[in-house]
């Protein structure tokens, strides 16, 4: 008996499906990132372990990361997120390029994670950045174009909120009650890790971390404020903006939202499905990142949303599709062998009207060939049997609205077009 070999833990196949649920995607995140006047790039699938061991975080790189030696003896990784590769890319071109920039890219990646729903080892990404620019209206625009995907496919404030937070902000806090400054990544990571823990354990790493008594209670106190953000000015500039935009009823200001990854300076933001408290996309504020890689300094603000999370919520509040587009818009039945290169010859005129078509590939009883068509989504049926031959025509049947008609060739063509709406 054979062995079914199984593919890669994590790892994803994508039957037509699911490629249409993708591509799906793709296209409604491609009109909003266009609509903001944003250019589409992308990188390598490989990089230098290098480029992300100072900039991502010692989890990312030691954890989570796909690493192998290459022939070379040099440490390649798989890319598991795009910012840094998207640093190194500017730093290479910075005298040439005309900022600021405003790029997106959908494409896939690899973390070395468990899998379990809504997260696996391979996903897509979308990632979206406005690089050269300082000031919390660029921070706005991208927060503005987060928002914009959510109204684009129809997800609701109350179904889907982006919780905003600034980190300087946090370190005003920090510092007004007395954290010293080399105990603050410490004190973000527990931040981080809060909504994780129960509140005993939450507390006992606080204290574990260096906090003492006073210091945990003024730091629950600053987490609870509500209105917090009133006391920065970037916050108030970017929700200014946002109302402005008409897009604030999907903002609330949350100052437990921090984001692990070390790059983050100011404003930082994460989407969470309301029901199930569950991250839908994150970004920020970043100075340094492209200094970090070798260019001038430059800053920068920007997101990512991978496909799994987001098509999970899509789904569960009914908002994907319920059935795809049909493999083709016609199929040209073959009568029989002698009728054959007409059928072919009908179904290349269909094609270069711009219609999706494909001939039925093999001699088969029309009710068989019938089936298949409705099978496969396909709306419909061009026959060309002795008759319609003869006088240059062709049976066309529509398997939606139940009617069928004979027709000239240029006729029909028409007619597929004007009931597909593609003239």
């Amino acid at each position: 008996m054979k062995t079914m070999i199984a593919s890669v833990k994590g790892a994803r196949d994508f039957y037509p499906q699911e490629m249409a649920a993708r591509q799906w995607l793709y296209e409604r995140l491609r009109k909003v990132s266009l609509r903001f006047g944003y250019e589409e790039y992308d990188g390598p699938f490989l990089e230098k372990l290098d480029l992300y061991a100072a900039k991502s975080g010692e989890e990312l790189v030691r954890e989570q990361s796909f690493c192998f030696e290459d022939r070379g003896g040099e440490m390649i990784t798989l890319r598991p997120e795009l910012t840094p590769s998207l640093a190194r890319m500017v730093a290479q071109r910075q005298s040439e390029l005309i900022f600021p920039l405003r790029w997106w890219s959908f494409g896939p990646f690899w973390r070395y994670e468990k899998p379990q729903r809504g997260r696996t080892r391979e996903f897509f990404q979308w990632n979206v950045d406005m690089i050269g620019v300082n000031s919390p209206e660029a921070d706005a625009e991208l927060l503005g174009l987060a928002a914009e995907f959510l109204r684009e496919v129809g997800l609701k404030p109350e179904q889907v909120i982006i919780r905003v937070n600034n980190r300087r902000l946090m370190d005003a806090q920090f510092a007004a009650l007395e954290i010293a400054p080399h105990m603050r990544p410490a004190v973000l990571k527990l931040i981080d890790r809060r909504e994780k823990m129960n509140a005993a354990a939450w507390d006992a790493y606080a204290l574990e971390v260096g906090l003492s008594g006073e210091q945990l209670e003024g730091l629950k106190r600053l987490l609870a404020d509500g209105d917090l953000w009133q006391q920065s000015d970037d916050l108030q500039r970017v929700f200014s903006v946002l109302e402005a935009m008409g897009l604030r009823e999907y903002f609330r200001y949350d100052a437990n939202i921090i984001r692990g990854l070390e790059y983050y300076t100011g404003t930082v933001f994460e989407a969470f499905d309301v029901q199930e408290s569950r991250a839908v996309l994150g970004g920020g504020h970043y100075d340094n990142l492209v200094a970090d890689v070798g260019g001038e300094p430059l800053a920068g603000v920007g997101f990512a949303m991978g496909d799994v999370v987001i098509s999970l919520v899509l789904k569960k509040y009914g908002l994907l599709p319920e059935r795809w587009p049909g493999v083709a818009d016609v199929l040209v039945t073959l009568f029989d062998m002698e009728r054959s290169t007409a059928a072919f010859a009908f179904a290349m005129q269909l094609r270069r009207a711009g219609l999706r078509v494909v001939v039925y590939p093999e001699i088969a009883k029309l009710p068989k060939q019938f089936k298949f068509a409705d099978r496969v989504g396909t709306r419909f049926v061009a026959i060309l049997g002795p008759d319609e031959v003869a006088t240059g025509k062709v049976t066309l049947k529509d398997l939606v609205a139940h009617e069928q008609e004979t027709l000239t060739q240029e006729q029909a063509i028409a007619f597929v077009q004007s009931r597909l709406g593609t003239v």
